[in-house]
């Protein structure tokens, strides 16, 4: 016998959960769901099946948490999709569709442009890649497909593109949107039932950009009308870019949107080496008033790797404190400013689990892609760079040093520091990688 009422139980779930998500996403997914109360268990009713499918891929261990189970283990929980009760046409709202036609404008950041792009050996590629999108729009790569880790500049590109062709190409019409924007504009024309207003908005575009496109993952219906969408500008020839943090086979999506992103050209931003690193330092040190010497900005750039965020983020913090104090940007202020953004601290033992947490951080993967049984190119490579340093800093037996590697066998261990050391001699890239690694893993 239930303590509270049913209708107590939702209230204390609803507020639970406001407290732990967006007022957006509250708005868009909770606020609709009324509770039907029936004797043997609880029944919501919902607007449609997204937002069904949505709380039980999300919340099935909250609503566990609050409601009762059956003797069978499952949750005493039903849903009903609500009916049109009210035939009456209610009070006309702009919709998100409406608001795109009359208001075209694109919400583009005004500092992302291919001017303000950082040319690089990491992005140099994906740069003529996006250049060649905006250029000539639906005559060449489609989709592109820009995958790398976070704060490498693949939302800078994407809308650089948007920049680009809004100058260059006037009468095309140009969309970009983020996935979760995207999900939030369905899930509202759902409510409204005008998902067909929606669909023509979409499919009626000349070139539609897309970010972060990993969030579509487990999201199973949301990903078919994308999938449709992509499908139907493509046959089109109508141009379409995506960005994601792994490439299309690492996504958890159906094997027919993985192959439709593969269909055109996937490209990767990689990690900006120490060269780039200062050069985009002293660029947006440039922009913003300040002036820091060569030196400076490779001691800093040699400290802070991961992405050009943690760059901006600390030379913002160098600004504020330079220009509060009045002092001229040193190597003295910089470790007193920024030390604890240094990434690797000083006098640590090397082991091997250092050099895997330094060589992901790199090259964008995760510790536990290098310790898995992947032999895809993006996590094959960056785990014989791991191995090779292992052999060479780490004062254990190969088959010990192969165990950290999940359980890899020694001539596996071999083999990759092998491949490493024959390809140093001849990648000035990969070399430069390997020193600032162990320039870092030494400190």
């Amino acid at each position: 016998m239930l303590i509270k009422t049913p209708q107590e139980t939702w209230n204390d779930f609803l507020k639970f959960i406001e407290e732990r998500c967006s007022a957006t996403e509250f708005e868009n997914w909770f606020s609709h769901i009324k509770l039907i109360q029936s004797q043997d268990e609880f029944l919501l009713e919902v607007p449609n099946i997204y937002v069904r499918e949505y709380l039980l891929d999300n919340y099935k261990r909250d609503l566990e948490a609050f409601f009762p189970l059956l003797p069978n283990g499952k949750l005493a929980l039903s849903f009903v999709i609500a009916e049109e009760k009210n035939p009456l046409p209610e009070p006309k709202q702009p919709s998100p569709i409406q608001e795109h036609e009359t208001d075209p404008a694109l919400k583009l950041n005004h500092l992302y442009t291919f001017n303000n792009f950082i040319e690089g050996s990491s992005n140099q590629f994906v740069k003529s890649a996006a250049m060649g999108i905006a250029t000539r729009p639906g005559k060449s790569y489609n989709p592109l497909f820009i995958h790398g880790g976070v704060g490498l500049g693949k939302t800078h590109l994407l809308h650089a593109i948007g920049h680009y062709t809004k100058q260059h190409h006037r009468k095309l019409k140009v969309q970009c949107i983020t996935t979760e924007g995207f999900i939030n504009d369905l899930v509202d024309h759902l409510k409204n039932k005008t998902v067909d207003k929606l669909k023509r908005f979409y499919r009626s575009l000349d070139i539609l950009l897309v970010d972060d496109i990993q969030f579509l993952q487990s999201r199973l219906n949301f990903e078919e009308e994308l999938c449709n969408t992509f499908e139907s500008l493509i046959n089109q020839n109508k141009q379409i870019v995506i960005t994601s943090d792994k490439p299309p086979s690492q996504l958890k999506l159906s094997e027919r949107m993985v192959a439709r992103m593969e269909w055109g050209l996937v490209a990767q931003v990689g990690t900006p080496d120490l060269e780039t690193r200062v050069a985009i330092l002293q660029h947006k040190a440039e922009q913003k008033g300040i002036k820091i010497s060569h030196k400076v900005a490779f001691f800093i750039a040699e400290r802070i790797f991961n992405n050009v965020r943690q760059l901006e983020g600390a030379l913002n913090r160098l600004c504020a404190y330079s220009r509060m104090m009045g002092l001229d940007v040193t190597e003295e202020i910089v470790e007193k400013t920024l030390n604890e953004l240094f990434q690797l601290q000083p006098s640590k033992r090397i082991s091997v689990d250092n050099i895997l947490k330094s060589v992901a951080i790199m090259f964008g993967v995760k510790v536990s892609d290098l310790c898995s049984s992947s032999r895809t190119k993006d996590v094959a490579f960056p785990r014989q760079v791991a191995m090779y340093l292992a052999k060479e800093l780490v004062n254990e037996s190969v088959m010990k040093l192969a165990s950290y590697f999940g359980g890899k066998t020694h001539s596996t261990l071999l083999h990759g520091w092998k491949k490493i050391a024959q390809r140093l001699g001849k990648d000035e890239t990969l070399k430069r990688q390997i020193q600032i690694a162990r320039r870092n893993l030494e400190s």
